[in-house]
């Protein structure tokens, strides 16, 4: 019996090393921010989930587990400082409010009320919705209503300058974006371009029997809306750029930081981010990432990396691309969502 004993104690000393690891790297910021779980309703009445990160006066202690990380945050703390300015971030097709947490502890670093909503039925517990004829258009309603709570019912909306409102969208979240500064993609083009390009989201449509392989099916998804609110916005890896017919981007008038990674095989660069390049011109503020694949734009993994996600391409450095990134994404924000001084 000792060797059982034996195996019991040998793989508690290994959960508990693996314990204190994951406690030891856990995300955390410079200065102190506080960590909120919330639900929100969408215009169709539904509610879904939303991280929300700001700076507070609370301690921090490594006791959030979001995606693939643990945070040190202040759970629940108090908001700390005024006229905020509030930046939502879209994630990615099967992501979540985690998918980007180090981006959004930067931000709250910066001062900065950071809100990721988890899309319904696009997310890493559930994928029902996805490929669907009103998947784009609910990610751009639950954007929008995210910023409805933001302003109307989150504890600290006393705190938020309604005139400093950015956005963040990676690959699906890119998309979302941009719909939400008013583009309008023609839905009814993915049978057309997924007929003639073996692109990896056509090849998910084609394994799910997406019914936006109809044309006549998918343009009943175009149900989209500007939200004039948002000021400016950082695109990466947008994905489904091949929708974006040349006028389609018109209506988008606030600047974009737009993101690229030059290994990205999920997201090519020449049918998605580089339509919408072409299309925003001078709008646009291209950022091409050498050596980054598509999955390279997602939270540095930690302990637990699931080889999808995690797998870079060689010698890639995404924590240090990272770091260079969040520089970049605040340098873009100070400067387009500069406070402007209240009337006497």
């Amino acid at each position: 019996m000792k060797w059982i004993r034996r195996t019991v104690y040998l793989l508690i000393a290994l959960a508990c090393g693996l314990g204190s690891l994951v406690f030891w790297t856990a995300l955390r910021s410079e200065r102190p921010a506080g960590f909120d779980l919330v639900q929100a309703t969408g215009a169709d009445g539904r509610a879904f989930t939303v991280g929300v990160w700001y700076p507070t006066t609370a301690r921090p202690q490594p006791t959030t587990w979001l995606g693939l990380r643990m945070m040190r945050v202040a759970r629940e703390g108090p908001v700390a400082g005024r006229d905020l300015p509030l930046v939502v971030i879209s994630h990615g097709n099967a992501g979540g409010p985690g998918s980007h947490a180090d981006l959004a502890l930067a931000l709250a670093d910066a001062g900065y009320v950071v809100a990721a909503p988890m899309h319904s039925g696009d997310n890493f517990q559930d994928q029902s919705a996805a490929g669907t004829v009103p998947w784009l258009g609910t990610r751009n309603r639950e954007l929008r209503s995210t910023i409805d709570y933001m302003l109307r019912q989150w504890k600290g909306r006393a705190s938020i300058d309604p005139a400093r409102i950015g956005a963040y969208g990676f690959s699906a979240g890119g998309i979302t974006v941009l719909t939400a500064l008013g583009a309008r993609p023609d839905l009814g083009r993915v049978a057309q371009h997924c007929a003639s390009t073996p692109e990896f989201v056509c090849g998910l449509f084609r394994e799910g029997r997406s019914p936006l392989l109809d044309p006549a099916l998918a343009v009943k998804g175009n149900t989209f809306a500007p939200d004039p609110r948002i000021r400016a916005a950082a695109v990466a890896a947008p994905g489904l750029g091949f929708l974006m017919v040349p006028e389609a981007l018109d209506a988008v008038t606030v600047p974009v930081q737009l993101w690229s990674g030059e290994q990205d095989t999920h997201v090519p660069y020449a049918t998605n981010t580089g339509v919408v390049r072409a299309s925003l011109g001078p709008r646009a503020e291209f950022h091409a990432v050498p050596g980054a694949a598509h999955f390279s734009f997602l939270v540095p993994c930690g302990v637990l990396a699931p080889p999808l996600l995690c797998a870079d391409p060689r010698e890639f450095d995404r924590e240090a691309f990272h770091k260079r990134m969040h520089a970049s994404v605040l340098a873009f924000f100070a400067k387009h969502l500069k406070r402007h001084p209240h009337p006497a």
